[in-house]
């Protein structure tokens, strides 16, 4: 089980080039559980993982872990604690999959030394657990889609942070690659106790995989809960100005978001 870690933001302020885009925010990020930021496009959910993974330095307020301000945490040691997966992270040319899973471990190496045992044993262990040792030799631009987001995602264990941010893992896969990639993310969380947090688009899979759900409307943070208890047909239209019907998923048992769009709000008759 990872350590447990306080991790929270006080009235946060932040953005870019002086002009706020979070307002006031106040986050406490559940220990060991997965934590998804949903909402519009421009809303703030990817500036909030900035700014937690201190990318972005607040105009106001503060990130803390375990009550240290993050801004004064060494890089390196910030670094064995918190992991981060960007949204298009960039792939060096002509990096192979064990060259790029094995940069994860740089927080735990000494300068000008080799890949310790304890090294080459996380390297191993991260691409077992995202199932790509089979292509340990290959270079990353030969890869698909899902196949490379796996890759980035096990550069990311191989760090063995305590905390993980994802933002948008599952943009531009399809629906099986999304799946899969959130079923290993969930399997990383139950099994290890890694603290989860992401940014996802799609409501449903958010509400599906999520502990704790934050909800976000123009920078700030308008509710947050076990979706169970806050994903609502008044919350989705708040957040997204979208009508909607939430119902149970068959599946899962968690809240199913069903669009009303002006051409399907009624029952369609065939003859």
């Amino acid at each position: 089980m990872k350590q447990t870690h306080t991790f929270r933001a006080d009235s946060l302020i932040a953005g870019y080039d002086q002009t706020p885009i979070l307002h006031n925010i106040d986050v406490t990020i559940p220990s060991n559980e997965i934590s998804i930021i949903i909402g519009a496009n421009g809303c703030g959910k990817s500036t909030l993982l900035k700014t937690m993974a201190r990318l972005i330095k607040p105009t106001a307020g503060e990130v803390t872990i375990g009550g240290t301000p993050i801004q004064k945490i060494p890089p390196k040691k910030l670094a064995r604690v918190l992991g981060l997966l960007p949204q298009t992270p960039i792939v060096p040319e002509g990096i192979t999959v064990t060259d790029l899973v094995g940069r994860g471990r740089f927080p735990h190496q000494s300068f000008m030394k080799g890949w310790s045992q304890k090294d080459y044993e996380a390297v191993s262990e991260a691409m077992d657990i995202m199932n790509i040792t089979e292509f340990a030799d290959r270079h990353i631009d030969e890869l698909s889609g899902g196949q490379r987001q796996r890759v980035w995602i096990a550069m990311a264990l191989a760090q063995q942070t305590d905390i993980l941010f994802l933002d948008e893992p599952t943009t531009y896969l399809d629906i099986t690659y999304q799946v899969e990639i959130l079923d290993l993310l969930t399997d990383l969380n139950r099994k290890y106790g890694t603290t989860i947090v992401m940014v996802l688009h799609d409501i449903n899979l958010s509400a599906r995989y999520a502990d704790h759900i934050f909800a976000l409307r123009e920078g700030k943070l308008i509710a947050e809960g076990h979706p169970s208890k806050i994903i609502t047909s008044p919350l989705i239209e708040d957040i997204f100005g979208l009508k909607c019907s939430v119902m149970k998923d068959p599946i899962s048992g968690s809240p199913f978001v069903v669009p009303i769009g002006r051409h399907h709000n009624k029952v369609r008759k065939h003859s």
